[in-house]
């Protein structure tokens, strides 16, 4: 039979793919447009995936941000939007215009952000987030102009509410930046990000460190102190670790008591123990601020890791030792946080003012 030859379609002719959704002009801004999510849209799955999942964060190096004062200081810092969805126009107009341009505009009902939202009262903001590189955000003027000379290494953090108090006043101590060691909770979990305010945008934050390229990541010089509430080791004294050491925190169960190191039995960790060198410890007031110096604080069950004790040693670092009631266990580990670093900005405050030739204020001993 004849060879059929079919000839070329007109542009007219050709299959069209199928419409979009509806797309409206918004009117807070004649110049931005956004689309009408239809019932079942696959991107609104992301959001949960997201959300629960940190090895989806960072093999597609996505991040979820919800309420307008998280997703505006994010914007405000140089990240990168991917897709927003919001229940009214009316949450566009508090996000700068310029930058959500580049971002899907995808609006969607309230119950459906209630569904997927990890707050209690959400807001109807969602913002899907390329995951910010630290090196490339631009921080506020104001947070740089009051940064110090003053670090903070997490150690074992594992309780996301914790993770971000501990960010929120690193921020608000005028920490250079903050990093975080293998073992510790992501910081780009949604707990973490609700507890941490905006922090994440306020101060460089370097996560998943091995404790070998620690000191690459300080500034030459830096001093290395570690937070230590133990009741039993008194300022001036250089008492021998039985195991890794606690940092300021309490456990918050008696499962976590029995896997702390004063409770574990000595012989468990004979063999770490030998390799963790004496630290001399002094009451957290006394003068240990030099710059630049850094603060390690552990987690609430693990506390600190042989390693933190090591790398202070091999800096002259001491352990800070914050006095507690006789009775009281030890302080939560984002309160010891909290106390050290404000007791270390007004410490390199008074250096500074020292240095400055201005009356000198006495450091309390």
């Amino acid at each position: 039979s004849p060879v059929r030859v079919l000839q070329p379609q007109s542009p007219r002719e050709r299959p069209q793919p199928p419409p979009p959704a509806a797309v409206e002009r918004s009117a807070a801004a004649p110049g931005l447009w956004y689309e009408k999510a239809a019932p079942g849209d696959r991107r609104l799955g992301k959001v949960v995936t997201i959300a629960k999942s940190k090895k989806f964060r960072d093999n597609h190096g996505k991040v979820l941000l919800e309420g307008h004062r998280l997703i505006k200081d994010a914007l405000e810092a140089g990240a990168v939007p991917q897709t927003l969805f919001f229940s009214t126009v009316g949450h566009l107009k508090l996000l700068p215009e310029a930058e959500i341009k580049q971002a899907s505009l995808v609006k969607v009902k309230f119950e459906d952000i209630k569904t997927w939202s990890d707050l209690v009262t959400p807001q109807g903001l969602l913002g899907i987030f390329s995951k910010p590189d630290p090196a490339k955000l631009s921080y506020p003027a104001a947070q740089l102009a009051s940064s110090l000379p003053l670090l903070l290494i997490c150690d074992n953090i594992r309780d996301p509410g914790n993770l971000g108090t501990i960010l929120r006043s690193a921020a608000g101590a005028g920490c250079e930046k903050v990093l975080l060691t293998k073992g510790c909770v992501d910081p780009w979990e949604p707990k973490v990000l609700r507890a941490g305010m905006g922090a994440h945008f306020r101060v460089p934050i370097i996560a998943s460190l091995d404790w070998e390229s620690v000191p690459t990541t300080l500034p030459a010089g830096t001093r290395v102190c570690v937070a230590d509430n133990d009741p039993d080791a008194p300022a001036g004294t250089t008492p021998v670790h039985r195991g890794a050491g606690r940092a300021g925190s309490a456990p918050d169960s008696p499962k976590a008591v029995k896997s702390s190191p004063k409770a574990a039995p000595e012989h468990e960790d004979e063999e770490e123990a030998a390799g963790i060198p004496e630290l001399a410890a002094q009451h957290y007031c006394e003068d240990w601020a030099g710059s630049p110096v850094a603060v390690v604080i552990g987690g609430e069950t693990h506390g600190l890791s042989a390693a933190a004790l090591r790398l202070a040693a091999s800096t002259g670092g001491r352990r800070l030792v914050i006095p507690v009631v006789p009775g009281v266990d030890s302080l939560n580990s984002a309160v010891a946080a909290a106390i050290l670093l404000f007791e270390g900005r007004r410490q390199l405050l008074w250096r500074h003012k020292q240095e400055d030739g201005r009356q000198k204020l006495p450091v309390p001993g």
